[in-house]
């Protein structure tokens, strides 16, 4: 008989608390494999007596839980956003745009947090100790947070995408590389929210098929 796998918990943090390292962050991000819109950072420090039920990796949960879960974190913890745009994307490339986001996250937070719980293998430079959780959504009550927070703050952005750049469908795909994506794109040419840096719209963009703004 399978165990069934235990969800996300307080321990890490915990762990922290007893050491003198508080307040925890828990950071995470959404958006570094779509072919448009921006990378979106999120970190949250729970609060250990308010902690919304049903916490867990966004990526487990429906829109219509993740937005219930977005709106309780709101309201009971400390949370900051950061963005980083196409074009800092294309600049930087995708892995350091999403640490500066992190970085940027973590630095708005008020209170200021001792340490950060940061999901994946790298960490950004941060002020305070940060610590890589490999699919640390799936481990860390605080993660899995910053997990639902980034996921639907980015998915709101790409529905105001949606409605400046009719036609791609970004307010179903999110900007990812579905076929119906790829389809619109190949028909439309790349529009500004695209990342020119990914290779489907560097070929395309090659071809002299662009969208204006």
């Amino acid at each position: 008989m399978r165990t069934q796998q235990k969800g996300p918990d307080f321990s890490l943090e915990e762990a922290e608390h007893r050491a003198g390292r508080a307040p925890v962050a828990g950071v995470d991000e959404a958006g570094r494999g779509p072919l448009a819109g921006p990378v979106v950072a999120a970190a949250v420090i729970l609060a250990p007596g308010a902690i919304p039920p049903g916490l867990d990796d966004s990526k487990a949960l429906g829109a219509r839980e993740r937005a219930r879960l977005y709106q309780a974190i709101m309201e009971s913890a400390a949370v900051a956003v950061a963005m980083a745009d196409e074009a800092r994307i294309d600049r930087d490339n995708i892995l350091s745009a999403t640490l500066w986001a992190m970085a940027e996250a973590v630095a708005r937070l008020r209170p200021r947090p001792a340490v950060a719980l940061i999901d994946g293998n790298h960490t950004p430079s941060l002020a305070c100790p940060a610590h890589a959780i490999v699919k640390g959504d799936a481990r860390s009550l605080s993660i899995a947070a910053a997990s639902i927070v980034a996921k639907v703050t980015r998915d709101r952005l790409m529905e105001e995408l949606a409605e400046r750049y009719p036609g791609y469908g970004f307010e179903r795909h999110k900007g990812y590389g579905t076929a119906a994506h790829r389809k619109a794109l190949a028909a439309l040419g790349p529009c500004p929210a695209h990342r020119r840096s990914f290779a489907p719209v560097r070929a395309l963009l090659a071809g002299g098929n662009a969208r204006a703004s």
